[in-house]
C-alpha cells in the first residue's frame, strides 16, 4: 500500500532531483564531441545493459511474464519519446530552458492520475500548490523571455522551448502508464528494462537517419557519457521507480519541481547561462508551492512520531 511523502522520501528526492538537475547541463556540454541523439542512444543501451545485468546477477527478482510487448511496449514509446523531444530541444535552445519546461510534467502526471485512479486524486489547496510552483517556473524563465531581457541559444528556441514542453508530457504520460498498468505490480528493474531497452532500439536508428552520430572520444566527453549511463540513467531511475511504488506518485512529481533549480544553478557554474531576478522571484514560488502541497504531510508524521515516542517513553 502506498503512502504520503515523509522525510526518507524528501531526502531521496533532493538527492534525485540534484542528479537530474546535471543531466541537461551534461548532454549540452559535450554536445560538440558527441550529438545529444547519439549520447541519449548510447546511454539508454548501456544502462538497460546494467538493468539486466543487475537483476540476472543480483537481484534475481522475477520478472512478470506478458509485459514487454503490452505495457511495456508503451511505456517504453512514451519513454523514447520524452529523450527524443530533448536531444533535439538541446539543439535549439538553452539547456535551462529544456530542464524547466521538462519539469512540467508533474502537471501531466497529477492530471493523468486524478483522472484514473481515485487514491491519486488532489485536494484544492494541492492543486493551488501545484499552480503556484508551475507559475514560479514561468516567471523565472518564459518572463525575461516575454519582455524581452532574456538571452536565448539560437533563431529556433521557440521551437526548442516547445519539445522541451513535449517531452514533459511525454514523461508525465510515462508516470501514467506505469501506474495504471501491470507495470505498476513489477519490479522497477523490469519497468526500466523495458523504458531503456525501447528507448535504444528507436532513438540510435534515428541518430544515424538523421546524420547525427558525431563522435569524438576525448576523456570529458567519455566521463559525461559514463556519468549519464551509470548515475542518471542507470541508479536515479532505479531509485525513482522504487519510490513510486511505495509512494504517491502525484506528490512525488511536484517534489521533483527542485530539479530546475538545481539544473540551472549548475548551468551558471558550467555553461556560464544568465540568471536574473525573474529566476530569483520564480525560485521562491516555486518552493512556497512545494512547502503547500507537502509540508501538511510532512508535519503531521513530525507530530505523530512524536507523540508516539512519548506515549513509548511513559509506559
Amino acid at each position: 500500500m502506498r503512502k504520503h511523502v515523509d522525510g526518507a522520501a524528501v531526502a531521496i528526492m533532493v538527492t534525485l532531483c540534484l542528479i537530474w538537475g546535471t543531466q541537461q547541463v551534461a548532454i549540452k556540454a559535450v554536445a560538440g564531441d558527441i550529438t545529444p541523439m547519439l549520447q541519449v542512444a548510447l546511454r539508454s543501451g548501456g544502462a538497460a545493459a546494467l538493468v539486466w545485468l543487475l537483476n540476472r546477477i543480483v537481484l534475481r527478482e522475477r520478472w512478470l511474464p506478458g509485459i514487454a510487448l503490452r505495457s511495456g511496449l508503451v511505456v517504453g514509446a512514451l519513454f523514447a519519446l520524452e529523450f527524443l523531444f530533448v536531444a533535439e530541444g538541446l539543439r535549439r535552445t538553452n539547456a535551462s530552458h529544456i530542464a524547466v519546461l521538462l519539469y512540467t510534467a508533474p502537471m501531466f502526471a497529477a492530471i493523468g492520475l486524478h483522472l484514473k485512479l481515485p487514491d491519486e486524486r488532489l485536494g484544492r489547496v494541492q492543486w493551488g500548490g501545484i499552480g503556484l510552483a508551475f507559475a514560479g517556473i514561468a516567471i523565472a524563465f518564459l518572463g525575461p523571455v516575454l519582455v524581452g531581457g532574456g538571452t536565448v541559444a539560437g533563431p529556433d528556441w521557440l521551437l526548442g522551448d516547445f519539445m522541451g514542453l513535449c517531452g514533459g508530457a511525454a514523461w508525465g504520460m510515462t508516470t501514467v502508464a506505469v501506474r495504471t498498468t501491470r507495470l505498476s505490480e513489477a519490479p522497477a528493474t523490469q519497468t526500466l528494462f523495458c523504458q531503456l531497452a525501447c528507448a535504444f532500439v528507436v532513438l540510435l536508428p534515428f541518430a544515424f537517419m538523421t546524420g547525427q552520430t558525431a563522435f569524438h572520444a576525448t576523456p570529458f566527453a567519455l566521463a559525461s557519457l559514463g556519468f549519464q549511463t551509470v548515475v542518471v540513467t542507470f541508479a536515479s531511475y532505479l531509485v525513482w521507480f522504487w519510490l513510486l511504488r511505495r509512494y504517491y506518485a502525484a506528490r512525488l512529481g511536484v517534489l521533483s519541481f527542485m530539479t530546475p533549480l538545481f539544473g540551472v544553478a549548475l548551468g551558471v557554474v558550467l555553461l556560464h547561462e544568465h540568471v536574473d531576478a525573474a529566476f530569483l522571484a520564480g525560485s521562491a514560488l516555486v518552493l512556497m508551492g512545494l512547502l503547500i502541497v507537502n509540508g501538511p504531510a510532512v508535519v503531521r508524521q513530525i507530530f505523530v512520531r512524536g507523540a508516539r515516542a512519548q506515549s513509548g517513553a511513559s509506559v
